[in-house]
């Protein structure tokens, strides 16, 4: 008994031993401790469907031509024209189409992708070959439906539903031209936001979705992810709570917009795509504090920033110890992140970075818009007022940039179109005019996208003597050297001359031509005359709008300079928060040069705000390629890009 108790103790003791020594090496080497699991995001069981635009077509007809139209030839498109109008109750349709003041056109656009009923988007037309007319100059298009468009076997047009309605006054390429270019031009342009989706028979929005992967295809699999995303993203309905993602099918998941990010819904993309699933509350505070310590990682900021605005609320005090941070990058991701989670505690990062830093500024922009609150308001207005203060050559000199000007404008329009600020004019209730008391340099800004208007910056600009302008066929503004008033008159053949006296003021020549029906185009025909004549006293820009995929220079230590720094491109150049249009960079009139302040882009990814790394799913691809322009039947319209 005394032995048996004896190696009892004696194992017992060894056991012992045993332990202490193993707990001794597990201390010593901290590296061979057990890792913390993965996280599995909704980014790794999904693609996300509905991100293509939707090609859409018609026939049209475009009338008050100044007798550059002509009869089309024989063709496709001229029986289709005359079935239309024979529809539409039009007597003798084929006389109609004679006329030298009409012409037939094709029509092309892009719906949107997260577009609503009502909304509205560019649409280009431009004449056929074949054809008598010579010029779209001055034209007005006729009520036309569009929707997608295919040639099926045989060689016969099938038209799908009607997915909008398009007309209005057509806008021709600003670009100078010569020869063959000019005549180019002269027979393609662009209607700023004349089309209106209609959404087919049903009348429905164009929403986003979710598709799983093939090997995690169940219904228990899209219901997890559905109910993933509405714990997150919600709304209520007459006091019921209402999941923004609903499973629909064992694969699909239909996926509404919240409405903080209804002008981005990238970076919504994004947020989605960095929920987690099947995570404890115990796994989540763990990889709360993980990502605590990588927030100030100027390297996996934007990762991070990304990762706790998807957890929501509860990160916002996290978030809020990255304002704190001594480099700028950490502070603007945590600042945007905060900002799309209502929180303004980031508000005057996000004001800096617009004003100083052209990588970030689209983006900013768009977060202060989320925003939307008096103070964010009153951000954009400096944005717009006050130049930015540079250091050049150790004196302080005041650069006024174009994008950040318009770009605020956009912005803070885009927040309430009744701003006061804004001081909206409606001319002919076709375009806006806005006059902005502006600091610094004077400048005036067209658009050639979306949205017809033209905003004054400086309230003081008037054209220089002697002027004669031309805004369209039949309105000249004339005055001698030396004037100071100006002379708008109206010429139109079987009708009395009309005529109007006005100031030197820009904006009050606009009023006038205005007041005597000048369509947009005409308006800006006529300032561009006035900039190539040197008669405006300051710039004129054409869509000076922030952009993505430029290239941001990371702070260095050593305070290096740009060449030395580490270069991260920032978001993607296809992707653009959907309150800017994608554009390519404008051009000053008369000039060679492009915006002083847009800086070096680069189409690489970032995980900030791009589209490349949302995939779309194997149907959602094969409904590209049927939607795509080789199978519509304009299918010798042009490529993107032609028209300027």
């Amino acid at each position: 008994m005394r032995n048996g108790r004896r190696r009892f103790l004696c194992l017992i003791a060894l056991f012992a031993m045993a332990g202490c020594q193993k707990l001794s090496l597990r201390s010593q080497n901290p590296d061979d401790d057990v890792k913390p699991p993965e996280s599995q995001f909704i980014k790794d069981q999904v693609t996300v469907s509905g991100l293509h635009p939707i090609t859409i077509e018609a026939v049209g007809l475009v009338t008050n031509l100044d007798n550059t139209g002509g009869e089309p030839a024989p063709s496709m498109y001229r029986s289709l024209l005359l079935q239309d109008m024979r529809k539409r109750g039009v007597t003798n349709p084929n006389t109609v189409l004679q006329s030298p003041r009409n012409a037939l056109v094709l029509i092309r656009a892009a719906v949107p992708p997260v577009i609503q009923v009502g909304d509205t988007f560019d649409v280009e037309v431009v004449l056929p070959e074949n054809t008598e007319a010579t010029s779209l100059k001055g034209g007005w298009l006729m009520d036309a439906y569009l929707s997608e468009q295919a040639i099926i076997p045989g060689g016969r047009p099938a038209s799908g539903h009607a997915l909008a309605r398009a007309q209005g006054p057509i806008m021709l390429s600003t670009g100078e031209g010569s020869g063959d270019s000019k005549a180019s031009y002269l027979k393609r342009g662009r209607i700023l936001g004349g089309g209106r989706y209609i959404g087919g028979l049903r009348h429905i929005d164009r929403d986003l979705g979710l598709y799983v992967r093939s090997d995690l295809r169940s219904v228990r699999t899209t219901k997890k992810i559905a109910d993933a995303i509405g714990k997150r993203f919600h709304y209520h309905d007459h006091g019921i709570k209402r999941p923004l993602a609903k499973a629909m099918t064992d694969q699909h998941i239909e996926l509404k917009v919240h409405p903080k990010y209804k002008e981005n819904y990238i970076h919504y993309i994004q947020v989605i795509r960095h929920i987690a699933l099947d995570e404890s509350s115990v796994e989540r505070r763990e990889r709360m504090e993980r990502l605590r310590k990588t927030l100030m990682v100027p390297q996996t900021a934007s990762e991070s920033a990304t990762q706790l605005e998807a957890i929501g609320p509860d990160a916002i005090l996290i978030l809020k110890e990255g304002l704190k941070s001594a480099d700028p990058e950490v502070r603007y991701y945590a600042a945007d992140a905060l900002a799309y989670l209502g929180e303004a505690a980031g508000i005057q990062t996000l004001a800096d970075a617009a004003r100083y830093e052209p990588s970030l500024r689209v983006f900013a922009l768009a977060a202060l818009t989320t925003l939307g609150t008096p103070e964010a308001r009153e951000k954009l207005k400096d944005l717009m007022i006050k130049p930015t203060i540079e250091i050049v050559d150790g004196a302080d000199h005041e650069v006024a940039s174009a994008e950040t000007r318009y770009g605020a404008f956009r912005a803070l329009w885009t927040i309430d179109k009744q701003e006061e600020f804004l001081a909206t004019e409606r001319m002919n209730d076709e375009f806006n005019l806005h006059v902005i008391p502006s600091e610094g340099d004077t400048m005036v800004h067209l658009t050639q996208f979306r949205v017809p208007e033209v905003v004054v910056y400086g309230t003081g600009q008037n054209l220089r003597t002697p002027i004669s302008l031309t805004a369209g066929r039949h309105i000249m503004i004339t005055a001698p050297a030396g004037s100071q008033s100006v002379t708008v008159s109206r010429f139109d053949a079987g009708a009395e001359d009309q005529q109007l006296v006005t100031s030197t003021n820009v904006a009050d020549i606009i009023r006038a031509v205005g007041k005597l029906k000048a369509a947009y185009p005409d308006v800006a025909q006529m300032l561009i005359q006035a900039e190539k004549q040197a008669n405006l006293p300051g710039r004129l820009e054409i869509d000076a709008l922030p952009q993505s995929g430029r290239i941001y220079y990371r702070m260095s230590a050593a305070g290096a300079a740009n060449a030395a720094r580490e270069k991260v491109t920032v978001g993607n150049v296809n992707a653009v928060p959907n309150m800017f249009p994608m554009i390519e960079p404008a051009r000053k009139p008369g000039s060679k040069r492009f915006d002083s302040d847009a800086s070096e882009s680069n189409s690489e990814d970032d995980d900030r705000g791009e589209a490349s790394v949302v995939d779309v799913s194997e149907s959602e691809a094969e409904d590209t390629k049927t939607s795509g322009k080789s199978q519509g039947f304009l299918g010798i319209f042009r490529r993107k890009g032609d028209v300027q």
